[in-house]
């Protein structure tokens, strides 16, 4: 089982800013953020479902090349809502939600690009 995961983020304010929307939809928070005073290294801001993070961003170089991390969801719903609130906070589309049948007949996903180019994806696997 992953316990975390993160990723570079060369403009960490608009990034932190874009994940804390975007992520909203999909029930996340910013729930810890710590400088590089702390770190001893970079800042960095934890994302997740009170009370653990699991997902981070931390101040460096863009990833080269692009990463992609999916949230798993429970519903198309808040597929559409993560897709949503992503572009309104400054994402680029890369999938519009959707069924994707040539992953499996109920995968149902959307892509944003995050403002370094990360491919940040919602997915749900249930029926409709």
């Amino acid at each position: 089982m992953i316990d975390h995961t993160g990723l570079s983020a060369s403009d960490f304010d608009k990034s932190k800013a874009f994940y804390t929307k975007a992520l909203s939809a999909i029930g996340y928070a910013l729930l810890m953020e710590f400088p590089a005073s702390v770190t001893g290294n970079t800042d960095v801001a934890g994302f997740g479902e009170p009370p653990k993070p699991d997902f981070w961003i931390y101040k460096g170089v863009a990833n080269n090349p692009p990463v992609h991390v999916a949230f798993r969801v429970s519903s198309r719903a808040i597929v559409d809502a993560f897709y949503k609130a992503a572009m309104a906070a400054g994402g680029r589309d890369n999938g519009a939600p959707g069924v994707r049948p040539h992953y499996h007949e109920h995968y149902y996903g959307a892509f944003v690009l995050d403002p370094d180019g990360n491919n940040i994806e919602a997915v749900c696997h249930s029926p409709a």
